[in-house]
């Protein structure tokens, strides 16, 4: 017997607590939901009917934390993040050339891309949300303002997860975190204004900005430079062109027997520099879980 929904949460939670996080925030926010429309519904039908006794009608349909564990576990075992593969032993330069034919990297590179433009939106909706709601909070409009901006603040997290998990293979939540919508809407301002997990969320947003922008510029330094060694015979066979300018009218150029070394160390770099993006798409996805992953 259940006397309520959070004991039913706290059980299914201990069944699962050797479960990946993020798996078991799924799992909870869909029981909570379920449990919480359900029982009302069930009150509504009979009101008569105690509450503990309306729950445990509806746990018994749902199904008991054990049972709803089991089923989770089986749905996570055929549903893995799609860029997460099994790790396959090799040799350190087979690891290293083989990093062009790693997914992983790929992802990472393109999520460091996409974290510039997603960065900057990120710091500019929170900082002017925050503004704009503490601003406004003097007057009666400013308070469902504010919690329009709180939920949005746990949309946009739920979106980012969408994308680390895509991008990064790392599990993320793919629930949103329920809401009573029981409440009132002065309370569930109160409820997300004390939840520690939606000031994370916004922590999380301004660290995104100041990382989307050393991503981006270390993407299109190294690329740069990495180009800028490849091209360097073709600038001075093809188009006539010196390496570098030194004054007007004045041009450096290299012998023709470095031209393999040059192209061969823009292409180390730039393999060296995926390695890197590699590994840092790792730390960050970590870091996203580790952040916007509720306990």
């Amino acid at each position: 017997m259940y006397q309520s929904i959070e004991e039913y949460l706290d059980a299914l939670k201990n069944e699962m607590k050797d479960a990946d996080p993020a798996l078991v925030q799924d799992a909870q926010a869909d029981a909570r939901e379920h449990l919480t429309l359900a029982l009302k519904a069930s009150k509504d039908k009979e009101p008569d009917v105690s509450e503990a006794d309306a729950l445990n009608a509806v746990i018994d349909g749902y199904g008991s934390p054990e049972e709803t564990a089991s089923a989770y576990r089986e749905v996570e075992r055929r549903t893995s993040p799609v860029l997460n593969p099994a790790v396959k032993q090799r040799s350190f330069l087979g690891d290293f050339f083989g990093v062009y034919t790693d997914p992983r990297a790929w992802g990472a590179l393109l999520y460091m891309l996409i974290a510039f433009v997603t960065g900057v939106f990120y710091f500019t909706w929170a900082v002017t949300g925050i503004s704009v709601s503490v601003s406004f909070l003097i007057f009666i409009f400013g308070f469902p303002l504010a919690l329009l901006f709180l939920i949005s603040i746990r949309g946009l997290a739920l979106l980012e997860g969408r994308l680390v998990e895509a991008l990064l293979g790392v599990r993320m939540p793919r629930r949103p975190l329920f809401t009573h919508q029981g409440m009132k809407w002065l309370e569930r301002l109160k409820a997300l204004v004390m939840d520690r997990q939606t000031w994370l969320m916004i922590l999380y947003m301004l660290i995104q900005f100041v990382l989307g922008i050393v991503y981006f510029v270390s993407i299109v330094t190294v690329l740069s430079i990495s180009l800028s060694f490849i091209a360097i015979p073709v600038l001075q066979e093809v188009f006539d062109q010196g390496a570098f300018m030194i004054s007007d009218g004045l041009r450096y150029t290299f012998p023709t027997w470095t031209y393999p070394l040059w192209v061969l160390g823009g292409f180390l770099l730039w393999t060296i520099f995926m390695n890197i993006v590699r590994g840092v798409g790792q730390l960050h996805g970590r870091l996203a879980k580790w952040i916007l992953v509720g306990e």
